[in-house]
């Protein structure tokens, strides 16, 4: 296995298989990564060419009963400091989004048993009505999307036709993590199998919904784990066409219990940044790999240049921020790193282009 066989190989338009990522995550350069993740990238995208939007994670309770250990969010149910928002207090924070020009909003919580199915319905089909196409949202993460489906007794299929009749246009892939069985059994139990999260996302996708691919690193995980959840991911993509992107982000660990264990140590950017690369390399089927500016600040940009294409400018996420991630509202600021690296930024504009879709 050499460099230039590969090189050759994506240059032909090939496919990477796994032997040749773990390959290349022991043996190439920076350099190296970032011209091979650029030939990948330039199937789809110009050389200088970004997107970009602005969008807020609201999260409409902390109570869970996931009881993930590199959470910092959650409280369980009747402890003291759990909240569950009221409609007015997530349309006040539509507000402010629009407001600062942003038009994505994503909703985050946990696994409450407490609310029921018609919280959600009631609160998705009110945003459609009022909003109408001022703004597009995330409709929770797949994890809580099988989590509701689990309490309310329903098939994914028929919970998937029951927020679609809500206005839910989208669900994301968040809640995966690292998609590996074993990484579940260390760190979140109590979370679905690997195997029921792609059955969920599976039936997102033969619904007619829109969902997205997501992987957080920096915890104890093995290549081997990293390279089986980006290999289950483009095995998905190939099987359904139904990711729309992938983001990667990095564990934030502070005042969570897994980061006491690991002392607080996040992995580095220069880490972060050859894994974007290896994913754009290996998710070859995926047209838009995003760069996560939440948990790698004005450094994500550099993620422009090892495969990337696309970014979010966040206003909130408080799950990331309790867990030590800092948000900076100076969006210009933070667009003139990507310019200063030789890209031209377009605000993608997601409301927009459901009204098209």
């Amino acid at each position: 296995m050499t460099l230039d066989g590969i090189r050759t190989l994506l240059r032909d338009g090939g496919r990477i298989d796994r032997d040749q990522a773990r390959w290349l995550w022991q043996h190439a350069t920076d350099a190296e990564l970032r011209e091979l993740a650029g030939m990948v990238r330039r199937r789809y995208h110009a050389d200088d060419a970004c997107t970009y939007l602005i969008m807020r994670i609201i999260n409409y309770t902390n109570v869970c009963v996931a009881q993930c250990d590199y959470c910092a969010f959650y409280r369980l149910p009747g402890q003291e400091g759990g909240y569950v928002m009221q409609q007015e207090e997530v349309f006040a924070k539509l507000d402010e989004l629009l407001a600062l020009g942003g038009d994505l909003a994503g909703f985050n919580g946990g696994f409450n048993p407490h609310l029921p199915l018609e919280y959600y319905c009631d609160l998705f089909r009110n945003i459609r009505e009022r909003y109408a196409e001022r703004l597009e949202f995330y409709a929770l993460t797949i994890a809580e999307f099988m989590y509701l489906a689990d309490h309310a007794k329903l098939s994914f299929a028929q919970a998937a036709e029951r927020f679609k009749a809500a206005g839910v246009r989208w669900i994301t892939g968040g809640g995966s993590e690292i998609l590996t069985e074993e990484f579940r059994r260390r760190h979140s139990k109590f979370k679905y199998t690997v195997a029921q999260y792609f059955e969920a996302q599976r039936a997102l996708v033969a619904a007619g919904l829109k969902t997205t691919a997501t992987m957080v690193i920096g915890f104890d995980e093995t290549l081997e784990e990293r390279l089986e959840h980006l290999e289950r991911t483009r095995g998905f993509q190939d099987e359904t066409g139904g990711l729309a992107s992938f983001l990667c982000w990095t564990f934030k660990p502070y005042f969570t219990p897994l980061g006491g264990q690991l002392g607080n140590i996040e992995i580095s950017t220069g880490e972060y940044l050859r894994h974007l690369a290896l994913s754009r390399i290996y998710l070859d089927n995926v047209r838009h790999i995003r760069t996560s500016v939440l948990t790698q600040n004005e450094r994500a940009l550099e993620g422009l240049a090892y495969g990337a294409d696309d970014f979010d400018l966040p206003i909130e996420d408080e799950v990331t921020q309790k867990a030590g991630a800092t948000i900076n509202l100076q969006f210009d600021r933070i667009l003139d790193v990507a310019r200063g690296l030789g890209f031209q930024p377009q605000y993608r504009h997601v409301a927009r282009a459901a009204v098209g879709s």
